[in-house]
């Protein structure tokens, strides 16, 4: 069996909200996009059998075989999974509709929770040469979500600027906290980002503010605004600062992405050994 040490490891994010619609995927693809743009190495692995993430990045439905099902459910090795995008350095692994029935398919499998985080650490990982991998999770408290949160170093919650925001965190936390205890004690919270912010409303004004005052420097400075640029970009299977570059939505990402790369540089021998 393959060892399941790795000497330069890439840091793991996990982009997850149980609540729909509050701009999930289009955080994983765009920071992601941004990333790359700042000169990171990043694969993105989808987790949601809806394939948003997939289609963001321009992978088309049908070269989605094998996806994220077959790396979980059937153990194909990752390196078979990956696709190359736009960018050389943006990867990912696809997802597509097998992926809804995988909590059933896995239920018998003893090491259900440790799958991607077993696939995440076999040597052929170390090939892909990546700074960063970010999980889109499902929008729900599924067994993928908890692989997910088994594999990752840290998890980044998007929450959408609204009046419920903050009553949909408890049970994020409270999962985290079990995975914590029973599965991966490393696991913290990366940062809360604020999304679809309309500085103009009150109720978002207050809904930062909020936040902000319960969570301290869990939440990032950067909020993600809304943006007509960012809600057009997916039809045209691109990150926002590909679609517009100057609209206000990239210039929101490539924020939000500086401000990642100050808590996490990018790997000087990692970056020097690539061809």
């Amino acid at each position: 069996m393959p060892s399941l040490s790795r000497s330069t490891q890439p840091h793991i994010v996990a982009v997850a909200n149980q609540k729909g619609g509050v701009g999930k995927t289009t955080t994983a693809v765009n920071l992601a996009a941004a990333l790359v743009q700042a000169g990171a190495r990043t694969l993105v692995i989808d987790l949601d059998p809806q394939g948003n993430a997939s289609t963001g990045v321009g992978i088309s439905a049908e070269d989605r075989r094998p996806s994220t099902y077959d790396l979980l459910v059937e153990e194909v090795p990752i390196k078979a999974v990956v696709r190359k995008t736009f960018s050389e350095d943006l990867l990912i692994c696809p997802a597509n509709s097998d992926l809804a029935s995988a909590d059933i398919d896995l239920v018998s499998n003893e090491k259900r929770s440790f799958l991607l985080h077993d696939a995440l650490r076999q040597p052929a990982v170390d090939e892909l040469n990546l700074d960063f991998v970010l999980i889109d999770c499902p929008p729900s408290l599924s067994l993928l979500t908890v692989n997910a949160l088994v594999a990752c170093h840290a998890v980044l919650i998007p929450l959408q600027a609204e009046f419920y925001a903050l009553e949909g965190l408890s049970q994020l936390m409270l999962t985290i906290r079990e995975v914590r205890q029973s599965a991966n004690p490393s696991i913290r919270i990366e940062g809360v980002v604020v999304t679809m912010f309309d500085g103009r409303n009150r109720l978002c004004q207050q809904v930062d503010s909020d936040v902000r005052a319960t969570l301290g420097d869990l939440v990032f400075k950067t909020v993600i605004p809304r943006n007509v640029r960012i809600s057009e970009a997916p039809s045209f299977s691109m990150p926002v600062i590909s679609y517009d570059p100057g609209s206000k939505g990239s210039e929101a990402y490539i924020a939000l992405a500086a401000e990642f790369l100050e808590r996490h540089p990018i790997g000087g021998a990692r970056r020097g050994s690539k061809s």
